[in-house]
């Protein structure tokens, strides 16, 4: 046995991540791949493995602590033949990483003034801003940029996080707008006197629901919500009220499509592959993207501008114990159903266990929510922003379909495609749900 260190790894582009948990204890035995510490990033939580089994001799981070990769997180007594450590920094080295990223924190930059020698501003009155430059309202956060849209420290987040604040709708009053804890509370303070004197209790100007004792109608219970439901909840919430949303709905035949794919099941079974009807759908959706371009893009966020993609990475809702997930998968039209069906069989298992990286639930271009396993006739999808489209799929049925002669029995899937109205208008809405069709139904268009 050995004393190794346990480093942060790769979690993709991720700097100065929260920990908010932390799992293990001096004197604990863990497995390989048993959860050491939980980080929160603007997407999604992340469970960190030991990359040992062992007994933990040291743990060097605590809940609040920021780190980023390379940083040191334990010491552990590592068992023989558990892992691999050429690759793993000294423990030397991780402290000296550690005790390198404190004195770059704690550097103010030469433009900066320190925070103690600022007046903060009082509740109720807005900065001072430049006289050359009218003033601004916070964007909305986008849930899938790798950044934030705003600036704090992570003892802010937290304080924001603890009481509930969207640091997007908070106004920084520190240097290059920095936003800092008396800013937050200004917020809070703001809200309340608004909601005090019968006001909207939103910056949209949405007011509140308004509050009532269930408890006087019968018995209740109330259940906390998953750190992923409230930050899924937040970004769908500023997705349906900033995109006008459009929703056009169609059937299409997929009786060739399902009998093509069971001629490949005893191929797929064979390879270890569950092939699915999820499959075909991003395969022809990822071709049909390519055909329209408009729909695999993004409006800059001054409204003045299209942002279009070269690449379709598409976005495939998950459905987890601790909630709705869309982790990306990349490069799909460039992929075949085979290698899709893998990607996609671990990717959604990696959602399932909680083990995707920050990586996983970045770069999407345009969304897929499918509910087919389910069943349902029809539904809504909310467009995952800043997309500009989603295509909900419910439960494919048997359905008599009139050919000119007689009707016949066709299997029928139901799609509906959600769309950013700003961006998609109705006829391209409804040329881009025809072209769809078409290539479900006659896989050739493929080849086209």
């Amino acid at each position: 046995m050995a004393i190794k260190s346990i480093t942060l790894p790769d979690i993709g582009n991720y700097d100065n991540t929260p920990v908010i948990e932390v799992l293990i204890s001096p004197g604990d035995r863990v497995e390989k791949e048993d959860s050491l510490i939980t980080l929160e990033s603007d997407k999604a939580t992340m469970e960190i493995p030991s990359p040992y089994a062992g007994e933990i001799k040291k743990v060097l981070v605590k809940v609040d602590d920021s780190l980023k990769q390379g940083d040191l997180i334990a010491e552990i007594e590592a068992e023989e033949d558990s892992g691999d450590d050429a690759e793993t920094p000294s423990s030397q080295e991780a402290a000296s990483q550690e005790e390198s990223t404190k004195e770059e924190s704690a550097e103010a930059k030469p433009d900066e003034k320190p925070a103690e020698t600022e007046k903060p501003v009082p509740a109720g009155e807005k900065p001072a801003e430049p006289a050359a430059q009218a003033p601004q309202t916070p964007a909305p956060v986008n849930r899938q940029s790798a950044g934030a849209a705003f600036h704090a420290s992570p003892s802010v987040r937290v304080f924001a996080r603890k009481l509930g604040v969207d640091l997007a709708n908070v106004t920084g009053t520190g240097p290059k707008g920095r936003i800092r804890q008396e800013d937050v509370e200004g917020a809070i303070k703001t809200v309340m006197e608004g909601v005090a004197k019968g006001g909207a209790a939103t910056g949209a100007g949405i007011p509140p629901l308004p509050e009532i004792d269930f408890s006087q109608f019968g018995e209740i219970e109330e259940k906390p919500l998953s750190r992923i439901k409230k930050l899924s909840g937040k970004h769908l919430s500023t997705a349906w009220l900033n995109i006008p949303h459009v929703t056009q709905f169609d059937e299409t035949d997929i009786t060739e499509v399902e009998a093509f794919r069971k001629s490949l099941k005893p191929r797929a079974e064979k390879a270890g592959i569950k092939m699915t009807p999820l499959v075909f759908v991003l395969k022809a959706l990822a071709h049909v993207l390519r055909e329209f371009p408009h729909m695999n893009a993004s409006l800059a966020p001054d409204g003045e501008k299209l942002i279009v993609k070269q690449y379709i990475n598409l976005g495939v809702a998950v459905d987890t114990p601790k909630g709705l997930l869309v982790p990306v998968v990349r490069d799909v039209d460039k992929k075949g159903i085979f290698e899709l069906s893998e990607e996609l069989m671990a990717i959604s298992e990696r959602a399932r266990n909680g083990k995707l990286t920050g990586e996983d639930l970045s770069g999407g271009t345009f969304s897929v929510s499918s509910l087919g396993g389910i069943g349902g006739t029809q539904f809504t999808p909310i467009v995952n922003g800043p997309e500009v489209g989603i295509l909900g799929v419910s439960k494919a049925s048997m359905q008599p379909v009139w050919d000119g002669s007689d009707f016949v029995p066709r299997l029928m899937l139901p799609l509906a495609l959600s769309y950013d109205h700003r961006v998609i208008d109705g006829a391209e809405g409804a040329r881009f749900m025809t072209t769809l069709s078409r290539t479900l139904t006659d896989l050739r268009e493929l080849m086209l």
